[in-house]
């Protein structure tokens, strides 16, 4: 509540690790409220980044994805709901669900998530046509994987070249097709680009870059037999992945009156334009600390990030959220760590001489905003610890000879 006294009871939309997380650490806190967790899918909540990796390979079954057991959400008195709401009522506090029950909130948690978006070609309906959002999502890409002779990955961002390097792993034939000029492009810098393009390329992967897809053909029997590509060349197929980016799940909030702006805008303590509703995690545009600009992250540690500021300020501790982001990837053997965002970066400097194993240091004029970590974990460390807490760490600084982000942190304590 805006006077500092802990809502009544709180009703959280999307059982994802932001829902999850925001009522775990309501009960963490001392809240002692009603919380109702209200989950579009029938399961428990599970974490999703082993989707492309782990559960894939059949390392990990659903279980053992649960962020909690059943008996978790019977003891702490959440209540887990599986439902999907179809309406929020700001005037009355209330939101109703399309079974027509109705649960009232003193305050209301939006982690509503996104959705995958899809191809606009012609085929897109034909079976062995895969997105990759949710566990049922991932088991049904698991059970066309073991069957499949050749994949075809529309797009090279982190879902597409994951699950390239599982099918690859499984012996499948892969072509990964992406429109812009290289992997990663819109998060990662040209250098980490290119050691994944030459990654991927060695394990056999068909990498195509600046083409688009114009159709899938197939039959009602087998499904998708092709792919398409906008210069008229084809690439067999009898499994698609289409992992073109997300849309964010706004359409309760727009509904409902909210402001909306490429996600549902909040301001820096994750409040709406209602001060009975804050929005977090995939979902959400919020204003970054560092740089005031308004982003949309999609990642666990901005998710659970979220969940807990808000928890903090429904128990009576308000701040602005000004956590570091950061972000990984698991591709073949190779680990890539993101530290910070680069906004406008004008120069990088590269630490390691292994071209398997190194770090981007990419900064703004002076400011250091992010360090892209290839196989170098103390490095990452590093970073987030440095730009955490504020470095004055120069491109000259970074380009002496010997220089080391972990001796610098050491020297800077």
């Amino acid at each position: 509540m805006t006077d500092g006294t802990p809502p009544g009871s709180v009703v959280v939309v999307g059982a994802g690790q932001g829902g999850y997380q925001t009522a775990a650490s309501l009960r963490e806190y001392g809240y002692e409220g009603s919380i109702t967790l209200i989950s579009a899918e029938d399961a428990l909540p599970y974490e999703r980044p082993p989707l492309s990796k782990a559960y894939l390979r059949g390392e990990a079954d659903e279980a053992q994805l649960w962020l909690r057991p059943a008996t978790y959400y019977v003891r702490q008195s959440i209540d887990l709901v599986a439902g999907t709401v179809s309406e929020i009522d700001p005037a009355a506090r209330t939101v109703c669900l399309t079974d027509g029950s109705v649960y009232g909130y003193d305050h209301l948690v939006l982690a509503t998530g996104a959705t995958p978006r899809t191809l606009d070609v012609p085929g897109t309906e034909l079976r062995g046509v895969h997105t990759l959002r949710t566990a049922r999502d991932a088991a049904a890409l698991q059970s066309a994987l073991a069957g499949a002779r050749h994949a075809v990955v529309v797009g090279a961002g982190y879902i597409g070249l994951e699950f390239a390097s599982v099918a690859r792993e499984s012996g499948v034939g892969v072509t990964v097709v992406e429109a812009l000029d290289r992997p990663l492009s819109r998060v990662a810098s040209a250098r980490t680009a290119e050691h994944f393009t030459r990654l991927h390329r060695s394990k056999g992967t068909e990498l195509l870059f600046g083409q688009g897809v114009t159709a899938l053909h197939g039959n009602g029997r087998s499904g998708v037999t092709a792919v398409e590509l906008a210069d008229g060349g084809r690439r067999p197929a009898d499994l698609v992945l289409v992992g073109v980016g997300v849309t964010p799940r706004t359409e309760l909030a727009v509904a409902a009156g909210l402001p909306v702006s490429g996600g549902i805008t909040v301001d820096s303590r994750l409040l709406t334009g209602d001060p009975h509703i804050s929005a977090i995690g995939d979902c959400a545009t919020f204003p970054q600390a560092r740089s005031g600009n308004r982003r949309r992250l999609e990642s666990v540690q901005n998710a659970v990030g979220h969940a807990r500021a808000v928890a903090e300020r429904l128990t009576g501790r308000p701040r602005a959220y000004d956590e570091l982001p950061w972000f990984w990837s698991d591709q073949f053997s190779t680990t890539v760590q993101i530290a910070g965002l680069a906004e406008g970066h004008e120069s990088e400097v590269v630490l390691g001489d292994d071209p398997d194993a190194f770090s981007v240091l990419r900064f703004y004029g002076k400011d250091l905003q992010a360090v892209e970590s290839v196989n170098r974990p103390a490095d990452h460390i590093a970073a987030r610890r440095l730009l955490g807490r504020g470095t004055r760490l120069t491109p000259e600084g970074a380009s002496a000879p010997g220089f080391s982000l972990k001796e610098y942190l050491r020297g800077s304590l």
